[in-house]
């Protein structure tokens, strides 16, 4: 069983798979955690993982119990007060300027299945995926209700889990902070791994060591950003891709955040992640709850490889928007830099033809159709057509573009307005900003206040009304820039401290009334590339563009950061054009392509402009791709040579089917080097004891001698005869075929 609860001792033990998750109620009435880890026997109590020891110059429980204090046990929800010095979950501001809450546990119940509840994104499974346990807890002198959820996920050895506080008391209560999950670690012997950057070089790795104190990642943009993913793992030093014991912690939340680890003096590793306290409060009024994101919680004693497995089947099967789960998606071309602003109907029309002759199956018209758009300065929240651009209407173009066989898609960017544009004349009282202070423009727009009910209900009308035009395939959903002076208009002075989070329920909620009424439009988010990548943005857009920068040996780096959390399904990955437009390199058609296989395929380059020769080469990787799209976006995504390791100059990956009767493997090279040893390839993730063959040579392989062995390659992607051309920046692909397919 998922859940095991045993009444005489009040011990509650959540076992996954391979994990197991104890915690219990103590002497006062709260919850102590007792062991998250790799799975253990359940028994009736595990009291032993629980030591009460008197220690000097520590608060106790009371005077006959001087063993007992909360500043040197493990706790599983805890708040400030009572002698817990440390960072609490949460904290309340009650009427009488107190912030001291004594919650008691009251009872509990368990649930078979989870329903997928919007408009705040969450995890759903059916009877025999998933288990709910709920905690109630209460504070007598207040009537605030709290109620901690624990969905078990045993197939995925994944635990999530979320706060929800209830005010049925008299008097209105606010909450200053209120994390998704908190939990103490017994010892801090780990490193901790985060995915941070900036806008073209999102989600690079970052290792450090735990220390005393508090190590921190964090937003407070509005946004989940692209400096720090909400996401961070704790792995043992040693720990590598297929060995050693992980912990891995993600927030189902678009908006600001927090996750920390707070290292205190007895050694203890506190782990908390949840909304950004900083610039929130949360007014409380009788009747009403308050719901936090849901985090989700893994373990793993097979290495990042297998926290990663982990969390991509678990976000595949259990968090993307179910219109869209196991769905193959299409393979597209973008307009936006085969043609940036400068575009009419006909070289539109034209590009999509030639797409559809190279076999790609949609075309997104991006930036530049609306309003009186011809640069970065205008018209954004005028969702209309510019008929100097398009005087036949969106309808024709779209009629034209399907009447290739090809799918269609459009650009939007729903939350932001233009100082240069109808509706910001119209309604400058839309847009975030403090009245009679300096606003600070970015993109010269400003960012429209989501919180507000007619912005949303005006921004579906538009939007819907697009869809309706063209039968719209596919919207890619942008948002450019983050919110800078905070204020709503519509908000009292007492309640400004709401709108971060107000903001992002209504984007969430504009995104649940989209894809509910549109449940056939593929969405994929995107924010400056990859600025708002994050498992609340894939309960709806079930893709993201991974990132602005396509080129593809900064690709190696940013998806092998992203894989470490999110599956090849959630990644839009695409051939751009030469120089490329982010970094000016000139990569090889095939290297781009090789890399672009390991996600969403896609293009972003004027093909009408291309020679024969390269006009075969797009041909032949997207029958290659449509042959093993299924493998790509849905296989086993396997990790082998990391591009942060030694000096970066190689790396290889590859995919398998769950079968292990086929892979797909590549090896990428940066830099050649002159007179270079001989490499051998190491395989992994295959069958030992299935046998092979390996670009369909006539020898056979035991899967075995694959991956231990490998096979030993010519001096690297170097052929002397090929003097005309240069050997940076080079791939291999290697397909792995059991013989007994």
């Amino acid at each position: 069983m998922p859940v095991i609860v045993h009444e005489e001792s009040q011990e509650f033990h959540l076992q996954t798979k391979n994990t197991s998750y104890l915690f219990r109620v103590m002497e006062d009435g709260t919850l102590g955690q007792l062991y998250y880890g790799a799975r253990i026997p359940d028994k009736v109590s595990h009291q032993s993982l629980s030591k009460y020891e008197f220690r000097m110059i520590q608060p106790w429980l009371s005077e006959t119990h001087k063993d007992f204090s909360l500043n040197t046990l493990k706790q599983e929800y805890p708040g400030f007060g009572h002698g817990d010095f440390r960072m609490p979950a949460f904290q309340i501001a009650y009427p009488d300027g107190s912030r001291i809450t004594e919650f008691v546990y009251e009872g509990y119940g368990i649930e078979q299945g989870k329903q997928r509840t919007t408009p705040m994104p969450a995890s759903y499974g059916t009877t025999g995926e998933c288990d709910v346990l709920t905690i109630r807890l209460a504070e007598q002198q207040s009537g605030l209700r709290l109620l901690l959820e624990y969905s078990v996920f045993p197939a995925d050895d994944v635990i999530v889990r979320s706060a929800h506080f209830a005010n049925t008391g008299h008097d209105t209560l606010n909450i200053e902070n209120a994390l998704s999950m908190s939990i103490d670690l017994p010892d801090s012997e780990y490193e901790m791994l985060q995915m941070s950057g900036s806008w073209a070089r999102e989600r690079h790795l970052f290792t450090r060591r735990l220390k005393p104190g508090i190590q921190s990642i964090s937003s407070t943009r509005g946004a989940s950003s692209a400096q720090h993913n909400p996401f961070l793992a704790l792995l043992r030093p040693g720990t590598t891709e297929d060995t050693g014991d992980v912990y891995g912690f993600s927030l189902v939340y678009s908006g600001s955040f927090i996750a920390q680890v707070e290292v205190d003096d007895y050694d203890v590793a506190r782990v908390g992640m949840g909304i950004n306290p900083f610039e929130f409060s949360w007014t409380l009024d009788p009747g009403e709850r308050f719901d936090t994101p849901e985090s989700i919680l893994t373990f793993s004693e097979s290495g990042l490889g297998g926290m990663s497995a982990n969390l991509h089947h678990f976000l595949s099967e259990h968090l993307i928007n179910p219109a869209w789960r196991g769905t193959e998606r299409p393979i597209l071309i973008n307009n936006w830099e085969a043609t940036y602003f400068n575009f009419d109907e006909k070289k539109l029309v034209t590009l999509a033809r030639q797409a559809k002759q190279l076999g790609i199956e949609m075309l997104v018209l991006d930036d530049g159709w609306f309003g009186h758009r011809n640069d970065s300065t205008t018209s954004v929240g005028d969702w209309h057509v510019d008929t100097s651009k398009l005087p036949e209407g969106l309808g024709h173009l779209a009629q034209e573009i399907h009447s290739e066989g090809m799918k269609f898609g459009l650009w939007f960017e729903p939350e932001m307005v233009s100082e240069e544009s109808e509706l910001f004349k119209a309604h400058p009282d839309w847009a975030i900003a403090v009245p009679g202070r300096r606003r600070s423009p970015s993109r010269s727009q400003f960012v429209l206040d989501m919180s507000r009910q007619e912005i949303v209900d005006y921004l579906f009308d538009r939007i819907a009304d697009a869809i309706d035009q063209t039968n719209l395939d596919y919207i890619k959903w942008d948002m450019n820039r983050h919110i800078t002076e905070s204020f709503s208009n519509a908000l009292p002075p007492e309640r400004q401290l709401e709108l971060g989070h107000r903001y992002i329920m209504g984007v969430y909620q504009l995104y649940d009334r989209l894809t509910k009424q549109y449940p056939h439009v593929l969405f994929e988010s995107c924010s400056s590339g990859g600025g708002r990548f994050d498992p609340g943005m894939l309960a709806y857009a079930p893709q993201a563009w991974t990132s602005d920068d396509t080129d593809a040996v900064e690709r190696l780096k940013i998806q092998w950061g992203t894989s470490l959390a999110y599956p090849l399904c959630t990644m839009g990955s695409h051939v751009s054009a030469v120089p490329n437009h982010q970094v000016n390199r000139i990569t090889p058609l095939k290297t781009r392509g090789d890399t672009a296989f390991f996600g969403l395929l896609g293009y972003e380059l004027d093909i009408t402009k291309l020679d024969e020769e390269e006009r075969a080469a797009i041909s032949d990787q997207v029958t290659f791709y449509k042959s093993h799209r299924a493998l790509f976006q849905y296989g086993d995504f396997i990790r082998i040579t990391s591009p942060y390791e030694g000096d970066g100059n190689i790396t290889s990956w590859g995919v398998v089917d769950p079968q292990r009767d086929m892979g797909i493997f590549a090896l990428y090279q940066v830099l050649a080097k002159p007179n270079d040893r001989y490499h051998r390839f190491i395989f992994k993730g295959l069958d030992p004891d299935k046998s092979y063959t390996v670009n369909e040579s006539d020898e056979h392989f035991a899967g075995s001698e694959l991956m231990h062995a490998g096979i030993v390659l010519d001096q690297l992607f170097g052929v002397r005869k090929q003097l005309d051309r240069t050997f940076d920046f080079t791939s291999r692909m290697f397909i792995v075929e059991s013989v007994e397919r």
